[in-house]
């Protein structure tokens, strides 16, 4: 019995040593952040497990609450809906004012949780901010000027900084989230995103075709960073959101940004924060980029944002949906059912964050979304 035991200790010590030495050790990374955590995959609260960065608030703005109405008004059916699928906040704003907030799993105001993906959007954000402060030329500016690592390459000396926030820079990668062995795994649990990334490279031309990838919102993240350090050799992209967009938007609360080992935001995902706030950012659009009769962002930016760009449902790191009228919305959207949606015609930003991603092919989760939309909709025009 002892000889069979000292046998498996020897083979997981090979396993692991294997694991190291080919190069695959974030795996280990990601099996003690996941499976032993209990969890299938990264989860909303794993900023607790990762190195973080402050993105520091200022003087906070409160959100008004519209009066008239009641707050845990919603429709019986419609919150046991919100809470069958593990929702921990759901919070609407009507007319710049919260009209519904509940929470769920014992989560509350001030519990941050994980962007994943909704960090997309944000970091397209700051590219603005960053070009209409004149750190980059323009959308259209080659991603070489910053990125010289691809100058050799066929395909990526000729792209383009904004093809990498429209999903269509033609980087070559692979965006799977439950294959250990995926490179996207690699990414959130590795150790150096910009070695790992600037050693890859281009499979097709730019605007050839629209693959969503967190690798190209890595790379541009890298290369704003760059453009940044450029002017200010101290200034970091959670510095730049802090003064930019978090201090101007009276954020109730620091939040946090994912690094890796070299002190990289994984900007592709990650930015950790409550609902209120990331209500804020949903606002902060709907407004057109202006805030307190500050313009923050370029009306034209922000609209160019969720254009539509080579496929229907996608502009600039902007979901679209444009079939859901008269109840069109755009909205930021991240893994495990991350949600800001912001609806002009209703005048409405509507967050929902949870824990379970929705089954079924795209037209269920869009199902879904246009349920949030339409039953809050309903519900406003109805009091």
């Amino acid at each position: 019995m002892k000889k069979i035991f000292f046998g498996v200790i020897a083979l997981i010590f090979l396993f692991i040593a294997a694991l190291w030495i080919s190069g695959y050790g974030f795996i280990l990374t990601a099996i003690s952040r996941t499976y032993l955590a209990g969890h299938p995959t990264a989860n909303i609260d794993d900023y607790k497990t990762f190195d973080t960065r402050l993105i520091e608030s200022g003087e906070v703005q409160e959100w008004p609450l519209d009066k008239s109405y009641e707050l845990n008004s919603l429709p019986i059916a419609f919150a046991e809906s919100i809470a069958k699928d593990k929702s921990v906040a759901f919070l609407v704003v009507r007319d710049g004012k919260i009209m519904e907030e509940q929470y769920f799993e014992g989560y509350g105001p001030q519990s941050k949780t994980n962007s994943f993906s909704m960090a997309k959007t944000i970091l397209t954000m700051t590219l603005g901010i960053a070009i209409k402060e004149g750190y980059i030329e323009s959308l259209d500016q080659k991603l070489i000027d910053f990125l010289p690592e691809f100058k050799e390459d066929e395909f990526g000396k000729n792209a383009t900084i904004g093809s990498l926030s429209k999903m269509t820079s033609g980087y070559d990668w692979d965006e799977s989230y439950y294959s250990p062995f995926s490179p996207t795994v690699e990414l959130y649990y590795g150790n150096d995103v910009q070695d790992f990334l600037l050693n890859r490279s281009f499979a097709k031309a730019e605007d050839t075709e629209y693959y969503y990838s967190s690798a190209s919102t890595q790379l541009l993240a890298i290369l704003i960073s760059r453009a940044l350090q450029k002017k200010n050799a101290y200034l970091n992209l959670s510095d730049y959101l802090s003064e930019k967009i978090w201090k101007p938007l009276g954020m109730d609360a620091d939040a946090l940004w994912h690094i890796d080992g070299q002190g990289m935001e994984l900007a592709y995902c990650c930015v950790n924060t409550n609902v209120r706030n990331f209500a804020k950012l949903g606002q902060l659009l709907l407004q057109n980029g202006k805030w307190e009769n500050k313009q923050l962002i370029d009306s034209s930016y922000v609209a160019l944002m969720h254009t539509t760009s080579m496929v229907s449902n996608y502009g600039y790191s902007t979901w679209i949906q444009n079939d859901n009228a008269p109840n069109n919305f755009y909205y930021f959207r991240g893994h495990l059912g991350q949600y800001i949606i912001i609806v002009p015609n209703q005048h409405m930003v509507v967050v929902r964050l949870g824990e379970s991603r929705e089954n079924g092919d795209e037209a269920t989760v869009m199902k879904v979304l246009n349920a949030y939309v339409n039953e809050m909709a309903s519900l406003t025009e109805a009091k």
